[in-house]
């Protein structure tokens, strides 16, 4: 998180009552939440990547609820599914100027893995969503995409933060005005944006108005 989720905390008195972070890489954020006051059985993963999702059972055991799902608005359209040699930055989503800005990161492996959309995801494994009001996405360039995979439930949502694109980071990657203008209509405003302006993405906090 380019904004520290202990600032968040700080600066809006947010004490989430559950977490639904899409996009999970390596739980980087556990600490964080938990630190937070979320209550660890009560935060719930999504990760695209097999071998991270064992990585990371064998690291928590039972303290982690993971799921593995690439998060599309289909359910079950076959995608290449690009990993990168930072992992980080893996994706269902060509590089656009990443491949420029970045061109240390390089794709080496492809995988042929089948989309899901994300109420589906929180329907098989009865995510209860109506203890969860703190939505993360970090899915490189497919933030809104997951939005609108998962719209019926976003009434329960009170703060949202996501990774954001000003530029074609990702070859048809959503815009952050896109963004912006989805999440409007459901009732929330940006309240926190932090850029790279030289890499043409970043992270931003929305929250209900």
């Amino acid at each position: 998180m380019l904004i520290p989720m202990k600032e968040l905390v700080a600066k809006y008195n947010i004490v989430p009552t559950g977490i639904l972070h899409v996009g999970a890489h390596e739980c980087e954020e556990f600490n964080a939440y938990v630190m937070a006051g979320t209550n660890y059985k009560n935060i719930f993963w999504v990760e695209a990547m097999q071998t991270k999702v064992d990585k990371m059972k064998k690291k928590y055991g039972d303290k982690l609820n993971m799921y593995q799902a690439v998060i599309d608005v289909e359910d079950g359209k076959e995608v290449s599914f690009k990993i990168t040699s930072n992992g980080e930055s893996s994706s269902i989503l060509d590089f656009g100027t990443h491949s420029t800005h970045h061109p240390h990161v390089t794709v080496t492996e492809t995988q042929t893995l089948t989309t899901s959309r994300l109420d589906t995801v929180i329907s098989a494994n009865s995510i209860p969503m109506n203890t969860i009001d703190f939505l993360n996405f970090d899915i490189q360039g497919v933030e809104l995409r997951a939005l609108k995979s998962m719209e019926k439930h976003l009434h329960n949502i009170k703060y949202i933060y996501t990774e954001v694109n000003t530029e074609q980071v990702y070859k048809d990657c959503a815009q952050l005005d896109e963004i912006d203008t989805f999440l409007k209509s459901h009732g929330f405003d940006r309240v926190e944006t932090r850029i790279y302006k030289q890499f043409g993405w970043g992270d931003a906090l929305y929250m209900r108005s």
